[in-house]
């Protein structure tokens, strides 16, 4: 223990009042004068305190303990565990939307490509009804032409035939006209037909 000055001088009675210096000197210059009935220990250094501060400095510390065991620490541990559940939560959402938008993606490629086969389907299926139509129209218009050109031909025997027939009238006319003429004969209808006939064939 510390053995002070103000340990070492004598107690007065609590009634003594403190002289003043008796060297105005020394009080001027700021010299500490000690008085009687004064400790020149701080009390916080006081040794005589120190039982009741490391008491009190227990208390608080066990208070202050219980204080972080019981309602602060629970209080973190829950703001935790609830960050990590939403985290958790989140995180699994996450997932959950990465795999939905996954399936939708598959479902849209695959819709994507049937209906690029339905379209080449159509497109062949209406090229093809197109290329039948194509033929179907061009036999018809064969067909129509192949009449015309029949009925056309038979036209053009039925004139020719008539104009064959024109034409042999014509000449045994010219030839009965052509011999009555040079010789001054009286030739008959039969006689020139016969001639004409000769000379034809």
């Amino acid at each position: 223990m510390f053995v002070t000055e103000a340990l070492a001088q004598t107690e007065t009675p609590a009634t003594d009042h403190a002289l003043p210096p008796s060297d105005p000197a020394a009080a001027a210059h700021g010299e500490t004068v000690q008085v009687e009935g004064e400790h020149g220990v701080f009390p916080p250094l006081n040794p005589e305190f120190f039982a009741s501060q490391i008491l009190w400095l227990a208390i608080t510390f066990g208070v202050f303990y219980l204080v972080l065991d019981r309602v602060i620490i629970p209080r973190l541990s829950g703001i935790l565990e609830n960050r990590r559940d939403r985290i958790a939560f989140d995180l699994e959402a996450a997932e959950q939307m990465k795999a939905e938008a996954d399936e939708a993606e598959a479902a849209y490629e695959q819709e994507l490509a049937e209906a690029r086969a339905r379209s080449q389907e159509i497109a062949g299926a209406a090229r093809d009804a197109a290329r039948s139509d194509a033929d179907r129209e061009r036999r018809k218009i064969e067909k129509e032409l192949d009449e015309k050109l029949a009925a056309a031909q038979a036209r053009i025997s039925e004139i020719k035939a008539t104009a064959m027939a024109d034409v042999g009238t014509i000449a045994e006319d010219v030839t009965e006209t052509i011999v009555r003429e040079l010789t001054d004969l009286d030739v008959s209808r039969e006689v020139a037909s016969e001639a004409v006939r000769a000379v034809r064939a």
